[in-house]
């Protein structure tokens, strides 16, 4: 059997030199198609490892009181679009103050200033570092980690000290090669010792996580004034079982704070973290139905140019397949061996497609987004299966007619 689909396999490929002109449209098509299925969930799986990842971290026992939730956000250039108003920080203290649900803890934070510049020594970087002012229990809320140093304490806030923490790629830019804690570095002529460096958590929608730098919340209140300034608060809670109840808690002591009377909707945002990872992966998923969709329109086009150079092949040589009958070959033989050829080609063809959509959809998507590639295996599983149906679609009919041809009137053919 082995030795059958091998001499099928060298036919086949001295077919395919013989029509090679055909055969590299043929093959063009089907690369395409696949390219477009792999490509597009290579993509999909590439965005949806960045958002899961980054949304992930924030745990499934978190969520977050800001002046807007995630739906909001989305519409608020709308004309109609509520305008709410922004948490001062009188009202993210006197939450925190207040907010005393069981096994839950609180966190208070807001970006002081963008685009700013940070020395050390005779280093500095380019203007494109974000400050964060926050408490003590904004690493563990956000799910941020330290891969060096320490958390801020309740000393560190209450008291002003001037200390930081640093994004990773501090190390790579100012540190490089150097151990950045209790080092000194400068903020517009302010000296800030370094007492901890985070874990790389790349860019989120072109955000650089990475390059901020944390500071005691009060300490950045004072050296970084600006008015309409908007706070954020999280809420970690210990035990998953009362996480219902901790944001209904939290939704009413906000409603509190705001001074809002029954009839009055919500002017602030609830951003659950896992109903935000469910609501990102559902626009994930609509992104594989289109993948799916273009996907089987291309593979289905592509099936039917294989079906047709397959019949004219078949057509061509129908002298060839006289002789071989003749010699005592059967019809089994005779379907086996445009099969084979059909697919040689498919594969040819796919292997094209998937390589293509791998590198395009795959390493070129994370290399814009400045993230990891993860192996699309659903895409490649997918490509294969297509390939192999629309082997058994586009072989089957031609390799039939083949072997059924008779080989008195096939050797009569001119």
């Amino acid at each position: 059997m082995f030795n059958l689909f091998r001499e099928n396999t060298k036919i086949a490929l001295g077919a395919i030199r013989s029509q090679l002109l055909r055969t590299i449209l043929t093959v063009a098509i089907i690369g395409i198609g696949i390219f477009a299925l792999v490509g597009i969930l290579a993509g999909v799986a590439v965005l949806e490892n960045t958002i899961t990842g980054n949304f992930a971290s924030m745990g499934t026992n978190t969520f977050s009181i800001s002046r807007y939730d995630f739906s909001e956000q989305l519409g608020r250039n709308r004309q109609n679009a509520k305008v709410n108003p922004i948490i001062s920080y009188p009202q993210a203290k006197e939450f925190k103050e207040k907010y005393n649900y069981p096994t839950t803890q609180v966190s208070l934070s807001f970006t002081a200033a963008s685009g700013i510049e940070v020395k050390h020594q005779d280093e500095k970087t380019d203007p494109e570092i974000n400050i964060v002012g926050a408490d003590e229990n904004f690493l563990p809320n956000s799910g941020l980690e330290l891969t060096k140093g320490r958390n801020f304490n309740n000393f560190d806030v209450s008291n002003n000290n001037y200390v930081c923490i640093l994004g990773s790629d501090f190390e790579e830019g100012l540190f490089k090669d150097v151990n950045p804690i209790d080092k000194t570095i400068s903020i517009r002529g302010a000296r800030f010792k370094v007492i901890g460096v985070l874990k790389e958590r790349g860019s989120t929608f072109g955000d650089r996580q990475d390059l901020r730098v944390i500071i005691p919340i009060q300490l950045a209140r004072s050296l970084f004034t600006a008015p309409n300034i908007d706070y954020e608060i999280k809420v970690m809670i210990g035990n998953r079982q009362f996480f219902d109840a901790a944001v209904d808690e939290a939704i009413i002591s906000m409603r509190r704070v705001r001074s809002l009377n029954p009839v009055e909707d919500d002017n602030f945002g609830i951003e659950r973290s896992d109903e935000l990872i469910e609501t990102l992966r559902s626009q994930t998923d609509t992104l594989q139905i289109a993948a799916w969709v273009i996907g089987i329109i291309t593979v289905f086009g592509s099936s039917i140019a294989l079906m047709n150079i397959m019949l004219v092949s078949v057509t061509e040589r129908t002298r060839e397949i006289g002789v071989r009958k003749s010699l005592g070959a059967t019809k089994g033989t005779i379907a086996m061996q445009f099969f084979t050829e059909t697919l040689v080609i498919s594969l040819i063809g796919g292997f094209l497609g998937i390589l293509l959509g791998i590198l395009v959809g795959g390493v070129g998507v994370s290399l814009i987004m400045d993230t990891s590639f993860p192996m699309p295996w659903l895409a490649i599983t997918a490509a294969l299966t297509t390939i192999l149906v629309v082997t058994l679609f586009s072989g089957s009919y031609p390799a039939i007619k083949a072997a059924a041809l008779d080989p008195v009137e096939a050797l009569r053919y001119e």
